[in-house]
């Protein structure tokens, strides 16, 4: 199973002409499961991309213009959103959505989230990854049986940060037995910067190059389901003299 998570840059820079570059990526790649970051709400970006590529679709609802969305090959179920704090602790506009899929191999549950941007804000970030925790924990179900979560975003944190390790067990933990395996530590090859120089749009970019896009699989879960066995990075280069987005998406094949 091919899962990918890319943030599509909303409607910033050349947004008309990235379009198809952005359809020709998702083509390209051919993933099963897609989950998308700064998604354009008030032209249904999500929607058309789903239908472009004949896929089911969910999305964040709210008021901000930027959306999350799962897109999948199959019907998506037990759609549910999750508001993640901000820097005075109350609910901010970042989200985690989660839906389950209707797989061949049974249902299987994925999330999608963006966590806030700033240098200065690893203590909220820590405070987000949280929320997540306790709400993917639940979601997962039985670790020993059911299919682990697959989780995917822009995180705006390198892996080496207070949020990230908290996640993948480097430090203490937010709940015992709930562990978040890097998938591109596990099976990618080089860097991994989704953030990069090399980008045409961060020229000038006052951030260093950084992975900071990631998918994630919860741990423990039931062998071989869900091990990643290859991970890349795409939309890497112009599609027809176009960049499609600031960041490069990240794919990687599980074991189902």
């Amino acid at each position: 199973m091919r899962v990918m998570t890319w943030n599509i840059w909303w409607q910033f820079g050349p947004y008309t002409e990235r379009q198809p570059a952005i359809s020709q990526v998702l083509t390209s790649e051919s993933p099963d499961v897609v989950l998308l970051q700064e998604v354009s709400r008030d032209d249904e970006q999500a929607q058309r991309l789903a239908s472009e590529l004949g896929y089911h679709v969910a999305l964040t609802q709210d008021r901000w213009p930027m959306a999350n969305a799962i897109l999948s090959r199959w019907p998506l179920s037990r759609i549910e959103q999750v508001s993640l704090p901000g820097l005075d602790g109350a609910d901010g506009p970042r989200r985690l959505l989660t839906a389950v899929a209707a797989t061949p191999w049974g249902e299987w549950p994925f999330g999608c989230t963006h966590l806030s941007h700033r240098f200065d804000e690893s203590d909220v970030r820590v405070t987000q990854v949280d929320v997540i925790a306790d709400h993917l924990r639940e979601l997962r179900g039985d670790p020993a049986h059911d299919r682990p979560v697959i989780v995917g975003g822009d995180f705006n944190a390198v892996p080496d940060s207070d949020e990230i390790r908290r996640l993948t067990g480097r430090t203490a933990v937010r709940h015992r037995n709930l562990v978040f395996n890097d998938v591109w530590e596990q099976c990618g090859d080089g860097t991994g910067h989704t953030w990069s120089g090399a980008n045409p749009y961060q020229v000038d970019a006052n951030w260093p190059n950084r992975r900071i896009d990631y998918l994630f699989v919860t741990w423990p879960r039931p062998k071989p389901a869900g091990h990643p066995k290859r991970s890349w990075l795409a939309g890497v280069d112009a599609v027809n003299g176009v960049q499609p987005s600031d960041h490069y998406a990240v794919v990687a094949d599980f074991v189902v």
